[in-house]
């Protein structure tokens, strides 16, 4: 069977013109036949009243002076009429009179079942009978009765039939041919719409266009309305392309100035680690050498001021390997790999025992933690973080610092906890930015560049890092790492 929903429109429109010509015409036979028919059996009643009304008539003088031969004589001339079958006459009582049949052996008249003053007309399967009362002088003195079969009528009705067919069939040929006509005018239009709404969405050419009918119906305002759709498309892709073609040179303009600057970055770099570092050595070496070979000349003034220049030449050392950290950390290239964070939180707190053995620290390492990153950002990350918590709990006798991993909002999120100082949460913003400290260089010794190093490592993983802490209660530093 035909899927409407899936043919194309000028087939669809096609067979919608032949299925509403044929159904049309159709109807028209349909009613054309019901109303021949009813024409036909109103004819044939007629007819049949007609002869049973002259039979009644001609058989009063044969039934009223019982003369059989007379009324069959009558009913004889009922043989001019081929539909006729058998046609007969009964007494008043309802026995028989007198009868006729077509044929040889004929057909065997049998009385009705009831007889009634009024004409009856009963239809069977291929015939119909009438009844018509035989009156004289006001009162029923026999009954007319005529048979005849229905075979002109079901010749009338393969007749028409044909007909029917016929003037159908020729009727849908030319339905055919009209819409043939018609789909040129009306369907192809909207197929070649539909063709090149198509291969403007496969080849991205918005330069095609829909030809023109010529006309001014609304499949012609439609295709118009297309092209002009197209046109702006056009005109905004190559405005698009233009822009994006801008766009790539600023990129590269950008990219090659910042390769430059990262060029730059490094040779400052490498002048600061270099040229900074070579009179820092001096002045620490010199300082030294005042406080070995003659300290004991110098009073306590002077002691002191040598050792303010060693602690501030150290401090300086120490600032400039942060900084130097600090900007490496956002030009070295990265090498993700698989990274142990549980064997290299033990390994940092194994050194930073060794440095102060004589602390007393409880140290909870949680196991089997692992991320994809650089492992020697990570490394800095880790250094960074648990320094922080070591140097912070330092005032406390009994320090507590515990390295692992939770679940937060769906995400695996390692922190690192310790006891120590804590800090103002008003403040947490100034947490990770570079030289902003919570704590006096005289209470806490530090650059203020570590958590800054540790944020940018973080987010060039494409993670997340944030604080939360109270004074004298400890920190909690916390971060993310995409999975």
């Amino acid at each position: 069977m035909l899927d409407m929903r899936r043919s194309p429109i000028a087939k669809r429109l096609t067979w919608i013109n032949v299925l509403v010509s044929g159904a049309a015409l159709l109807s028209a036979c349909i009613a054309f036949l019901a109303y021949d028919q009813y024409t036909f059996r109103e004819s044939l009643l007629q007819n049949l009243s007609a002869q049973a009304e002259i039979i009644g008539s001609n058989s009063v003088s044969a039934l009223t002076f019982n003369d059989p031969q007379a009324a069959k004589t009558t009913l004889s001339a009922l043989a001019n009429s081929p539909d006729i079958v058998a046609a007969a006459i009964f007494n008043y009582d309802g026995s028989l009179f007198a009868e006729f049949s077509r044929g040889p052996g004929g057909l065997i008249i049998t009385a009705p079942e009831s007889f009634s003053s009024h004409e009856v007309v009963r239809f069977g399967d291929n015939y119909v009978t009438m009844l018509e009362p035989i009156v004289f002088q006001g009162r029923r003195i026999g009954t007319v009765y005529i048979r005849s079969d229905l075979q002109e009528r079901a010749r009338r009705l393969k007749r028409y039939a044909a007909i029917a067919a016929v003037v159908l069939l020729f009727s849908l040929l030319a339905a055919l041919l009209v819409s043939s006509l018609f789909r040129k005018s009306f369907a192809e239009p909207i197929v070649r719409l539909a063709e090149t709404a198509r291969a403007v969405s496969q080849e991205r050419n918005y330069s095609i266009r829909v030809p023109s009918t010529g006309r001014r119906d609304e499949v012609a305002v439609l295709i118009d309305a297309f092209n002009n759709m197209l046109a702006q498309i056009q005109q905004r892709d190559e405005a698009l392309r233009k822009a994006q073609d801008e766009l790539e040179q600023r990129v590269e303009q950008r990219t090659r100035q910042l390769v430059a600057a990262n060029r730059e970055l490094e040779a400052f770099s490498y002048s600061v680690s270099h040229d900074l570092r070579g009179p820092l050595e001096i002045i620490n070496g010199f300082a030294h050498i005042l406080q070995g070979e003659f300290g004991p000349q110098l009073d306590a003034s002077a002691r002191e001021c040598v050792q303010q220049i060693s602690g501030a030449t150290r401090r300086m050392s120490e600032l400039i390997d942060d900084l130097l950290n600090l900007s490496r950390v956002s030009t070295t290239a990265m090498h993700r790999e698989r990274v142990d964070l549980t064997e290299m939180a033990k390994s940092i707190m194994v050194q930073l025992r060794r440095r102060e053995p004589d602390r007393r620290v409880e140290v909870v390492i949680h196991e089997c933690m692992s991320v994809e990153g650089d492992a020697r950002l990570m490394r800095i990350v880790m250094e960074n973080l648990l320094r922080n918590a070591w140097k912070y709990s330092s005032k406390n006798e009994s320090a507590h610092i515990e390295f692992g991993c939770e679940k937060r909002l769906g995400r695996d999120t390692f922190f690192v906890h310790d006891n120590g100082a804590g800090f103002d949460s008003a403040l947490v913003d100034r947490l990770f930015k570079p030289f902003q400290r919570l704590h006096s260089a005289s209470e806490f010794a530090g650059t203020g560049i570590g958590l800054a190093t540790v944020q940018r490592i973080i987010a060039r993983h494409g993670g997340e890092v944030w604080a939360e802490g109270a004074p004298q209660k400890g920190a909690t530093f916390y971060f993310t790492l995409p999975s």
